[in-house]
């Protein structure tokens, strides 16, 4: 082979790889989106009417003591297997990523030894009265903001009353429940 025929074949292969780099450009240059004023991604969401909003806020403000009224322990005990995975349950069993729960209702608040709790926690003070527990349990991040516990809450007031009957259970001496005035 001469080096006019290697002088050829280098020739079409420069070539080539320079048509490739001219449509590469050109594509670029046509098909390029638009760069968007803020990052992210918009997300539409539907408003709800101001009579549902009326609704749930109804239902929200009925107090804990009517809902304690109709409340299932074993409900309770189904709803709380959702907080076994960060708490335990039983007498002396300890903390996990979140405290024991044994005993917790009239507990001060941030007192269990042993576990580290967030400064949110302790500046909030306190005890874990069946009240102060159902706004917990609603939405734990709302009720004490900068707390450490990564739960979304429970939006039903019966599924809490269930729960706050349930954990009430757990203790050498459990509290009375509050009684719905009539």
């Amino acid at each position: 082979m001469n080096s006019f025929e290697i002088n050829k074949i280098l020739g079409a292969l420069l070539g080539t790889c320079l048509a490739l780099l001219a449509v590469h450009i050109a594509a670029g240059a046509i098909f390029t989106p638009p760069v968007p004023a803020k990052p992210g991604y918009e997300i539409a969401v539907k408003e709800a009417a101001p009579e549902q909003a009326q609704g749930k806020e109804a239902t929200a403000e009925q107090p804990i003591e009517a809902l304690l009224a109709t409340a299932s322990v074993e409900r309770g005990t189904q709803t709380a297997k959702q907080c076994q995975i960060c708490h335990n349950l039983g007498k002396g069993q300890g903390p996990k990523v979140g405290p024991d729960l044994y005993d917790i209702v009239g507990r001060a608040r941030a007192s269990q030894a042993g576990f580290n709790y967030s400064a949110a926690m302790k500046a909030k003070g306190g005890t874990w009265t069946i009240n102060e527990l159902n706004k917990f349990l609603a939405n734990p991040q709302g009720y004490i903001p900068g707390v450490n516990m990564r739960f979304a809450g429970l939006p039903r007031g019966n599924q809490r009353a269930d729960v706050i009957a349930y954990l009430n259970t757990l203790s050498d001496n459990p509290q009375p429940l509050p009684v719905a005035k009539q």
